[in-house]
């Protein structure tokens, strides 16, 4: 689907996981890891799992993920997981989707480019040490720095930056209800983990796409 040239943005909001790279089977090792220290989970974490639940706001995920445990212990199991997760991305990372780096260096070249999502604090950072892009970025929020919703993320990178025509890209149902409660027009990248049928701007199968379209 192509953007008529009519719609003329000055920035790009993307989500990170399912979007710029895919994380899923190290997260999954690093919660296993951490759900090994406790005694009080005997489960298997595997990537579908992680899969399941990429997009969502890390409370949600672990509210979704063990609903059985009381509250105290799934704060303690998401702490644990957190800072496993993190250790093990530090040396590990995830997979850049193709063509990530020359996508980026073109789109920098014409707006303004951020990332808004709902992981803890720190893993954007990650992402940008391991993949080497962070030139291309202008700024970047997410659910771990205050707690908010991905909706508020959004809305404060607009406000922060005086943005006045952001587009958002993501991967999800969530990513596109976010962007549309911040009043940002949506583009889905398909190659992700979710499922968009109406509602967006433009559908792209590939992240190089963007080159063509904007």
């Amino acid at each position: 689907m192509e953007i008529s040239g009519e719609n003329k943005f000055d920035s790009i909001i993307f989500d990170l996981d399912g979007t710029l790279w895919d994380s899923t089977r190290n997260v999954a090792i690093a919660w296993q890891n951490a759900m090994d220290k406790v005694d009080y989970v005997d489960e298997v974490m595997t990537q579908e799992k992680v899969r399941s639940i990429t997009g969502m706001a890390y409370n949600v995920i672990f509210d979704t993920l063990f609903p059985y445990l009381d509250t105290e212990k799934r704060n303690e199991l998401m702490a644990i997981c957190a800072k496993s997760e993190l250790d093990i991305l530090h040396t590990r990372g995830g997979e850049l989707y193709p063509a990530l780096d020359e996508t980026l260096n073109y789109l920098a070249g014409r707006y303004r480019l951020f990332i808004v999502s709902n992981c803890q604090n720190g893993y954007i950072e990650v992402f940008l040490r391991l993949s080497g892009m962070a030139h291309y970025f202008s700024g970047h929020q997410c659910y771990g720095t205050k707690g908010n919703p991905k909706a508020e993320n959004i809305k404060d990178i607009v406000t922060d930056y005086q943005l006045k025509t952001p587009v958002y890209v993501g991967d999800t149902m969530g990513d596109y209800n976010s962007a549309t409660k911040a009043g940002v027009p949506f583009i889905f990248a398909n190659y992700g983990f979710g499922v968009v049928e109406t509602g967006q701007i433009a559908t792209i199968s590939s992240f190089s796409e963007l080159v063509e379209m904007l």
